[in-house]
């Protein structure tokens, strides 16, 4: 079985290896990669592997965003100092999700869970009541207005009036009539959670674009994608050539 492991602390990285090859004699790591920069590379050029030990938090962003450029088939074990992520976890083909420092008992559970792939995730109470409440939950509600600011107001924005989210040290909105605001979030992981993705597509690590603000978009000879906006942006919007085919079908549905 080959495995790789994501994570940025050579430490634990070095550890986790160490351990797996201790109990797990049959796993074979690959690689480990420190970023997600250098895991899209890897993934990019090579098939995914029989098993992923994920961190979560990484020097240059959150791993969940692999997702978006990737089809991710393969059984993932996350290993991560935070318990906040483990609902979106769940949501993905995950096998465990442990908490750092790895436990090497649980890490031996989480093999064993591999090898039946049908034992449910350890999640925390709180986490799995909130589950519960999605389930009986039948229509996911999206936000039709977002708290800005400008100068020294505080405006609330019509989200249907936004034609590109986008990140330069703080998040920015940028509506159809050429207005800026600063988006009263943290991060574009938070505010893409509460918007429609019916209407909203995260184009790269920096923006997120509405699908009324598309003009066009032309393709370069590597597969990438340029949009033009029917707004003037400052940045040009690029979607990677991983991305393409994903952007393609949320434009022509």
């Amino acid at each position: 079985m080959k495995a790789i492991i994501i994570e940025d602390e050579a430490i634990i990285a070095d550890k986790l290896r160490d351990s797996l090859s201790e109990i797990a004699p049959h796993v074979e790591v690959q690689t480990i990669l420190p970023s997600i920069k250098a895991a899209r590379r890897w993934f990019s050029q090579y098939a995914q592997p029989d098993l992923l030990f994920m961190d979560i938090q990484l020097s240059d962003g959150v791993s969940f965003e692999l997702f978006q450029y990737f089809d991710l088939r393969c059984p993932i074990i996350f290993t991560t100092a935070y318990d906040e992520y483990a609902l979106k976890a769940f949501k993905v083909n995950s096998i465990d999700y442990l908490l750092k420092p790895i436990d090497e008992d649980e890490l031996i559970r989480a093999m064993e869970k591999l090898k039946t792939r049908t034992a449910p995730m350890s999640l925390p109470a709180e986490v799995l009541q909130f589950m519960a409440q999605q389930a009986t939950s039948p229509v996911r509600v999206y936000k039709e207005k977002l708290l800005t600011h400008q100068r020294n107001s505080v405006v609330m924005v019509e989200v249907n009036d936004i034609g590109l989210i986008y990140r330069d040290e703080i998040i920015f909105l940028l509506r159809n009539d050429g207005q800026s605001f600063v988006a009263d979030y943290a991060s574009l992981d938070e505010i893409e959670t509460v918007l429609d993705p019916a209407f909203f597509f995260r184009a790269n690590r920096t923006q997120i674009i509405n699908i009324n603000a598309v003009d066009s978009f032309r393709p370069d000879s590597s597969g990438k994608l340029y949009l033009k906006l029917k707004i003037n942006t400052s940045a040009p919007v690029e979607i990677s050539r991983e991305k393409a085919p994903l952007f393609r079908r949320w434009l022509d549905r």
